[in-house]
Parts: structure tokens; sequence; C-alpha cells
């Protein structure tokens, strides 16, 4: 029995570990698995990483738009040298560990108030030079706490342009080269910007004169017609009165018959 039993357990005996067949890949496909996924780099650039910092190089890649793939982890993104003219609200409101966004050398017309959305917290560098930016929303960039290079754009030197730059982190390096392209006054045309501020230029003021014209021209012009309709007004009473007393006296007088007082008895 001893010899049936142990003829009968001899299949059960298991492999020690030592001698299992792993197959060929198997560690490094479980490897795989156990590391943490991240977004792929965009078609075209590249996304190195060091120290588990991730940067985006998308430069002089031909880009038309701000790619949709980036990496959330990525800390610095370089889209400078490219074609790419306008940029989506909350374009980067998904990379919230960005430090430096380089978009220079684009042809970026227009900034909307919600097109940094999302960076105002750790943003340090935004570089917008040797764009076509001509305006800039008072609210456009006024969150964020980064330096920004603005330099070489068309800017429109208005109010409103004043009021964007007012409390904003100017790169000092470049800030000088930021002129006005086109001005609501023209002797600051081809004139540094930060200068004319800086030596008390209001283009405020320009604005707050034009508008007082502006009224005063539509006061004087609602007064005007006042004084127009009253000065009718009377002239037409004049002509009624003068009608009336005509026609009185085109009508034909009747003598007054008078009793003859008779004498007293």
């Amino acid at each position: 029995m001893a010899g049936l039993a142990q003829g009968r357990m001899a299949p059960l005996n298991r492999q020690s570990p030592s001698s299992l067949q792993v197959p060929r890949g198997g560690p490094c496909l479980l490897l795989l698995f156990c590391l943490p996924l991240r977004a792929a780099c965009p078609q075209g650039c590249q996304c190195p990483e060091h120290a588990g910092v991730v940067a985006v190089h998308c430069s002089a890649t031909g880009l038309r738009e701000v790619p949709k793939d980036i990496p959330t982890d990525a800390v610095l993104l370089k889209l400078d040298a490219n074609q790419i003219t306008r940029i989506p609200d909350g374009a980067f409101q998904h990379l919230s560990q960005l430090k430096e966004l380089d978009l220079s050398g684009n042809a970026i017309e227009t900034i909307g108030p919600a097109t940094f959305a999302g960076l105002a917290g750790g943003l340090r560098l935004l570089d917008l030079s040797h764009n076509r930016i001509r305006r800039i929303p008072k609210d456009a960039l006024g969150k964020l706490s980064a330096q920004v290079r603005l330099s070489h754009n068309p800017l429109h030197c208005e109010c409103a342009l004043q009021e964007a730059l007012w409390g904003l982190r100017l790169d000092p390096d470049s800030a000088d080269a930021i002129a006005c392209h086109t001005s609501v006054r023209e002797e600051f045309v081809g004139k540094p910007l930060i200068q004319a501020l800086d030596a008390g230029v209001s283009f405020c003021s320009t604005h707050h004169r034009t508008t007082d014209v502006a009224m005063l021209v539509t006061m004087f012009g609602w007064f005007a017609m006042v004084i127009a309709y009253v000065v009718y007004y009377v002239r037409q009473n004049q002509e009624d009165a003068r009608r009336h007393l005509e026609y009185l006296k085109s009508l034909p007088s009747t003598p007054i018959s008078k009793d003859p007082i008779s004498p007293a008895p």
C-alpha cells in the first residue's frame, strides 16, 4: 500500500520556484505595467525628462495650433518659431505644473481673457515676443505672477493697453523694446511705451477728453434742438395771432343804434 500510495502521489509533486520557466521578456512586461503612464509626446516634438522634470520642445515644427496632447506634468513648454495664429481659451489649463511657456516667433494676433486660465499660480515666464499682437484685454494677463515678454509686437497704445500693463511683471531685459506701432496720440508712434509711461504719460486722459468732447457735442445738439423748437413755436403762434387779427379786421362793421331820449312830461 505504501508503494501504491507513493506511486499515486508522485504526479502531485510540484516543482521548486527555481525550476519554473519564465517566458522570454516576462520581467520587462511586468515592469511596464508597474511604471506610471504619461501622456504621449506631441507629434514632431521632443519630451526629454530629467530628474522627474518633463520638458516639451516643439520649436520650429510647423505647428499652426497648440497641440492637445501635451503631457500634463510638463514644466517647460516651447512652442516658439511656429505658425500659431490664435490660442483657444483654456488651452493650457490642464498644465498645472508648467513654469515656463515660450510662444515667441509665431503669428498670434489676439489674446482672450481666458487664454492663460489655470496658469496664474505657478507660471514664472511667459514669452509672447515677436508676434502680431495689437491689443491686450485688461484681464488677459493681470492674474499672472510670471515675468512677461511683449517686445516686437505691433501694439496699439491706448487706455486699454495701459490698464492691461498695470501691475504686470514685464521682463526687464526686453521692456524697453515694447514700442507703440500705432497710438491714440500720434506723437508717441514708434516710441518706447514703457519710457512714455514712466514719464507720466497717460493714454487714458486722451480717452477721457475724447469722451468729454463727445458729451459736450451731444448736449449742445440737444440744446440747439430745444431752442429751435421754442423759436418755431413762438413764430407759429405769432403767425396764428396775425391771421386772427386780420380776420377780425375783415369783418363788416355794424352801426350801433341808439334810442332817442324822450322829453320828460
